[in-house]
């Protein structure tokens, strides 16, 4: 095991000659922009007009998770310009979706979906959602791109700082330089960009298919959270903004390539089950999901869900980065079997055997995992110190942990509203409980004895499997309370 007597501290972007920054509420407020103050009287203005219009049909216990909802987008946005544009274009598509549906009659027309051009191809629930996994398997490839064009982290012409921030040297050819002084070549750069585009996509998407499943009929109507397909468009868009979260922090989108390699995964799943089972169909709710407190648990569950899996991929990359220049076969063997693994875990929860379509996914993932290890060396040159991406591991683990415990009470909180008690021993509630002291664990050999290293990477790598097998294995293999669907 491999242990440090402290942690890694990474100063990001500070400098010695800047002045102390001023703390308190006064001084929060003075650094705001006029745009933060702009985004603040649209929020305010939307919450206004929801609660006069829909107002009498809300509980007050509704009514205080919709307003907790948009106070914490708007310090979200206050604090990263991109949540604040990626809300406002959000809004301005899904309104202008909506009001594609009005037909002459001023009525409400979900036929309209086949008819209106922008419907059929861009805004409706369905077309919307298309729009993500084509942009996200695109993101996902330009990212992979970038790996191998360009020059690297580690050469003159590239970033001379690999540890996650500060000023960067270099600007050679096929770098890019932005407004805030990142540089990294054009491809991963326009994988970043593409990642919100299709994660706005996926937003719009959703809001489009809570206004469909109202339209379908008020007994039908509910936040799209709910069942396999929308927590499956939740995990990837959320996953993917978690991900541009440490990209943004760390000013480096070379881990992008590792990140989207599970979006994607999860992506080409949707698809599949997509095509297969009809799942894009919107379906009424069985009692036990038309929970208020599952609408909160499902959320917290998959920030955490997706920072454990941008960790586990980060991991992946750190012992990439550690074997670079190994040769041996047999060493780089384990490093093959766990990468495909953890791609092709979803076919072992299938019931109906192998079909085409999981076959060919397990080839084409055998053949990604091995083309990463035949690249290695050059895929390690573009990756960032062994130090960041330790911290981002930790940071991703941490985080995550923190909302899967939230998640674990709200549905400890589910589970007395739908079935009468906050525990007993579901397999899903075990499995969770797994699940939470594998993390807690790793976080306390991390806290007191200062795991690091490959030890923490394999750790984080492996998790994931355990996670996704209590995410979908226990599903579909073990009887209980929250057998809803099958493969």
């Amino acid at each position: 095991m491999e242990l440090a007597s402290k942690s890694h501290s990474l100063p990001l972007n500070s400098k010695s000659s800047e002045p102390p920054r001023q703390n308190g509420i006064g001084a929060y407020l003075r650094r705001r922009t006029a745009y933060d103050w702009i985004f603040l009287l649209l929020i305010a203005g939307g919450d206004a007009y929801v609660l006069s219009q829909y107002g009498q049909n809300m509980s007050y216990y509704v009514k205080l998770i919709f307003l907790g909802a948009t106070t914490t987008l708007m310090f979200l946005g206050w604090g990263w310009t991109a949540i604040k544009n990626l809300a406002i274009v959000v809004t301005g598509l899904s309104l202008f979706g909506i009001w594609l549906y009005y037909g002459p009659n001023g009525q409400p027309v979900l036929a309209r979906s086949e008819q209106v051009f922008f419907l059929k191809y861009f805004l409706a629930s369905q077309s919307a959602i298309l729009w993500m996994a084509f942009l996200l398997f695109l993101s996902t490839a330009a990212y992979w791109f970038g790996m191998f064009t360009g020059p690297s982290q580690n050469t003159a012409g590239g970033m001379a700082l690999a540890t996650g921030g500060g000023a960067m040297a270099g600007g050679g050819d096929g770098m890019v330089r932005d407004a805030k002084g990142w540089q990294s070549n054009f491809s991963q750069y326009f994988g970043s960009r593409l990642a919100w585009v299709g994660i706005t996509m996926a937003l719009v998407g959703t809001m489009m298919r809570w206004f469909e499943s109202y339209q379908i009929g008020a007994d039908i109507g509910h936040i799209p959270l709910s069942n396999l397909y929308e927590v499956f468009v939740l995990f990837s868009w959320l996953t993917t903004i978690l991900y541009l979260y440490f990209e943004q922090k760390y000013k480096t989108r070379s881990m992008g390539a590792f990140a989207m390699l599970v979006v994607s995964a999860a992506v080409g799943f949707l698809l599949w089950y997509s095509m297969v089972q009809n799942a894009y169909e919107i379906q009424p709710l069985v009692p036990a999901l038309q929970s208020w407190w599952m609408k909160l648990h499902v959320p917290a569950n998959f920030i955490g869900y997706g920072t454990f899996a941008i960790a586990a991929m980060v991991g992946f990359a750190y012992l990439i980065k550690t074997h670079a220049n190994e040769t041996s076969l047999w060493k780089l063997t384990p490093l093959w079997i766990i990468g495909f693994v953890m791609f092709f875990e979803p076919l072992v929860f299938r019931q109906g055997g192998i079909s085409e379509y999981w076959g060919v996914f397990a080839g084409i993932s055998a053949l990604i995992v091995a083309g990463i290890l035949y690249g290695r060396q050059r895929i390690a040159s573009h990756l960032p110190s062994l130090e960041v991406m330790d911290d981002v591991m930790y940071k991703s683990i941490a985080i995550g942990f923190t909302f899967f415990t939230i998640a674990t009470i709200l549905g400890a909180l589910w589970a007395a509203e739908a079935w009468g008690g906050y525990w007993s021993w579901d397999p899903k509630e075990t499995w969770a409980l797994i699940v939470w002291l594998n993390y807690a664990a790793w976080l306390h050999m991390r806290l007191i004895k200062g795991l690091r290293g490959q030890v923490a990477a394999w750790w984080a790598l492996t998790g994931l499997l355990v996670t996704t097998f209590a995410f979908l294995g226990v599903n579909m293999f073990l009887s209980g309370l929250h057998s809803y669907g099958k493969l």
